[in-house]
Parts: C-alpha cells; structure tokens; sequence
C-alpha cells in the first residue's frame, strides 16, 4: 500500500512540474533529448551529431523492465525538447509517465512505430520489446529517431538524412558480419540460453533456438520448476555453455550450471551477453556498434 501511495505521489509530483514549466526551447543551439535506454541515445547520438545534447536514464547495467524513475528525471525530461523511448513495455512502469508527458511535447515510442506484423506476439497483444536484437528492425527505429528530430528541428534536414544513412550502412555492414560469424557454429550447437527471454528476434534473424530462464520481462520470477526444466533441456542437448547478462543478476544461470553438475554434465558460462542495457565506456560494448559485435562474437566462441 505504501508503495502505491508514494508511486501515485511522484506520478502527481511529476505532472504538476510538467504543467508548471514553459515551453522547452533548443538550448545552445542544440537540441535537448532524452532517451530511456543507451542503445536509442546511441542512435540519437548517431543521426543527430552535432546538433543535439542526449541524456539517457538508464545508464550501463541498468534493467529498463525494473527501472523506477527518480526525482531527478524530472528536470531531464522537464528540458528535453524531444524524448524517445522504446515502447511494448520495455520500460515497465514508466510507461504511464512517458505518455502523460507526451501530451505537452513530442514523446516517441520507436518500437510502436513498427508493422505488428514484423513482431514477435507473445499473447493477448502483446508483444517482445526487444527490438534491437534484430538489425532490420532497428533501422526503422533509427529512421523513427531521423524523422522526430527532423519535426522539430527541420533546418538541419539535410545533415540528419546524411547521418542517417550513414549509420543505417553501417548497422547493414554488421548484419553481414553476424550472418557470417554465426555459420562457424554447427547448426546442432545453435542453442542459445540466458537469464531471461531476451534473445527472441536475434534467435530468429540469424537461426539459432533461444531458450531463457525467466520470460521477457525480468520482473517475472523464476522457480526451482524453471530451473530444474533448464538443467533437464541442457544435459538432453549436451549444451556446453550458457550466458549471463549484463543487467542481469548472475546467480540464476550459476543455479542452473550448478543443477546440471548434479547431474554430472558440465556446463560452462561462456561469457557475459549485453541484453537490455549497453556497456560502460571502459567496455568493448558502449555504443550500440560495438555491443552487437560483442554478443556476436561473444556466442560464436563459446558454441561453435
């Protein structure tokens, strides 16, 4: 009950600074956006350049599904001129907020933008926000990305299409690049498994069986059942390595490498996987770019 009490305060809280603050306006002639996650503030990053200051509210490791927004998001999304989020829930509760706010000023949720069809449903509607494990996919976020920046700051047109196009290159060079390293595992290896379903479009954009512990959402739980049923596929299948996650407690993949030891298999933790948040800037993962390869290569070692 507390919860919900202080949940609907800053909800308020939020609303009323909203309606108290002025209009936002391009501050040193650059652009002030806001984005949930680190991989659509690399695409913002990427297509606007020069021309826009980008904050992000979840930062290296951080688990957008369990992401509570703070008092000072406020003033981040007080001053943005324009915010992009991914949308299809990824951003759990902050959904609501997101879409109060998109009443006063541009709010883009660049997932959503996406043909239903090109998704993967998971009932009732819904469907798999995890967008950006599949590059074709992407690209329509980044030309979402192009399209709200050019709404609001037509002038610089020009040089938002150009980089634009620069970077949908770019993300095609790395699709190539993944289709190619994935064939060096044999096609019965294929079999990849994490903390939790994240892996879904990647799994199908490059044909390789994704098995996770929790559902999509980390927020669900997980049992000894599930545990016991992964352990149960991994000793059937012979599989010889699992993944941990970045943003993702490591001890539910430690419990199943554990449950499969008991069993006398031996798996191991091929390496940790980027899911739902990039690297830090000491990393090999900080930009969207570099994150992908990472998985990718991070994968092909441990099963081909």
């Amino acid at each position: 009950m507390l919860k919900r009490y202080m949940w609907l305060l800053t909800l308020c809280i939020w609303l009323i600074c909203l309606g108290c603050s002025s209009d936002s306006s391009i501050q040193n002639n650059q652009l002030q956006v806001t984005t949930t996650t680190g991989m659509i503030a690399d695409i913002v990053r990427q297509v606007g350049g020069r021309h826009v200051e980008v904050t992000e509210l979840m930062g290296p490791g951080v688990d957008p599904h369990l992401y509570k927004a703070s008092s000072g998001d406020i003033s981040k999304l007080e001053k943005a001129d324009l915010i992009f989020y991914n949308g299809l829930h990824l951003e759990g509760k902050m959904t609501d907020i997101l879409q109060q706010i998109g009443k006063k000023k541009p709010v883009i949720a660049v997932a959503e933008q996406i043909d239903k069809n090109k998704l993967i449903e998971t009932g009732h509607h819904q469907y798999d926000p995890h967008i950006w494990f599949d590059i074709q996919l992407w690209k329509e976020a980044v030309q979402q990305v192009e399209q709200g920046l050019i709404n609001v700051d037509p002038q610089h047109q020009d040089e938002y299409q150009k980089q634009a196009q620069q970077y949908l290159n770019q993300l095609q060079e790395l699709d190539d690049y993944a289709k190619k390293q994935i064939e060096l595992i044999p096609k019965d290896r294929r079999i990849l498994i994490t903390a939790h379903d994240a892996f879904g479009y990647f799994g199908r954009a490059y044909g390789i069986e994704v098995v996770g512990l929790q559902g999509l959402s980390t927020a669900s739980e997980y049992g000894l059942k599930d545990v016991q049923r992964l352990v149960d596929f991994i000793v059937q299948k012979k599989i010889k390595a699992v993944f941990i996650e970045s943003s993702v407690p490591k001890k539910s993949i430690e419990a199943v490498v554990n449950g499969a030891k008991a069993k006398n298999w031996q798996v191991q933790i091929g390496g940790e996987l980027y899911s739902d948040a990039l690297g830090g800037p000491e990393s090999e993962a900080d930009t969207y770019l570099k994150m992908f390869r990472s998985n990718v290569d991070t994968i092909v070692s441990s099963l081909k």
